[in-house]
C-alpha cells in the first residue's frame, strides 16, 4: 500500500447554518383574547433580545367566528440558526412568558419548524414533505418579490417621499413580507406546485 492511500480524504466542508422559522398555532378562549395578546407580545419582545433573532409576529384570526368557540392564533419566530433557536426555547425568559400565555389557551399548541423560506413552499397537506430544490425556491421567490416591490414603489413609496430613509425602507420591506407571506407566495406555490415538486428525471 503506498503512502497516498493512507492519507485520509479531506472532510466535507460543513454546510452553512440555515435560518429556522417556527410556526405555532394556539387556540384562545374568546374571553381571554386581550390577556393572551398582551402575553404573546411580551414574549415576542423578549425574544428580540436573544442572539440570532430575525423576527417574530403574532397573527390574529382572520375571522371572528362563533363567540363561544376558541379563536385560532398563529405565532411566528425566526432565528438565524438552530443553536440560537434552541437557546431561546430553553431560556428562563421564554418559560416565564409561557406561564403567562398558557392559562388563556385551549388544548395543546401545534408547532411546525422549517428552514429558511421553506415554509412558503411546503405542501399544504403535509409537514414532512421535502422542500423543492433551492434554485426553484429562488426563482419563485423572485417571481413574487419583483412585482410586489415594483407595485409598492409605484404606489406606496411616493406617499413616503418626505420620510427619512430608514422608516421608508422599514415600511416597504414590512409590506413586502406581509404581501409575500399571506398573498403572493401561497398563490404562486399553488399555481407552480407541479413544477416545484416535480421528480427529477
Amino acid at each position: 500500500m503506498d503512502n497516498a492511500s493512507r492519507i485520509p480524504s479531506p472532510a466535507r466542508a460543513a454546510a452553512p447554518p440555515r435560518a429556522v422559522t417556527v410556526l405555532i398555532a394556539r387556540r384562545v378562549r374568546p374571553a381571554a383574547v386581550a390577556a393572551f395578546e398582551a402575553a404573546m407580545l411580551g414574549m415576542l419582545a423578549a425574544a428580540e433580545g436573544f442572539p440570532g433573532h430575525l423576527g417574530g409576529q403574532l397573527v390574529p384570526p382572520q375571522e371572528a367566528g362563533d363567540a363561544a368557540e376558541p379563536l385560532l392564533y398563529h405565532v411566528v419566530f425566526a432565528f438565524d440558526n438552530e443553536a440560537h433557536l434552541a437557546a431561546w426555547q430553553d431560556s428562563a425568559e421564554r418559560a416565564q412568558w409561557l406561564q403567562q400565555v398558557l392559562p388563556h389557551t385551549v388544548g395543546t399548541q401545534q408547532l411546525h419548524r422549517v428552514a429558511g423560506l421553506d415554509y412558503w413552499f411546503a405542501a399544504p397537506d403535509s409537514t414532512t414533505r421535502a422542500a423543492p430544490p433551492r434554485w426553484k425556491v429562488a426563482v419563485v421567490t423572485w417571481l413574487g418579490i419583483f412585482p410586489t416591490v415594483l407595485l409598492l414603489f409605484l404606489t406606496v413609496a411616493p406617499l413616503l417621499a418626505d420620510w427619512p430613509l430608514v422608516p421608508r425602507v422599514l415600511v416597504i420591506t414590512l409590506l413586502v413580507v406581509v404581501i409575500m407571506t399571506w398573498g403572493v407566495a401561497p398563490r404562486l406555490t399553488r399555481w407552480l406546485h407541479p413544477w416545484l415538486h416535480a421528480r427529477a428525471g
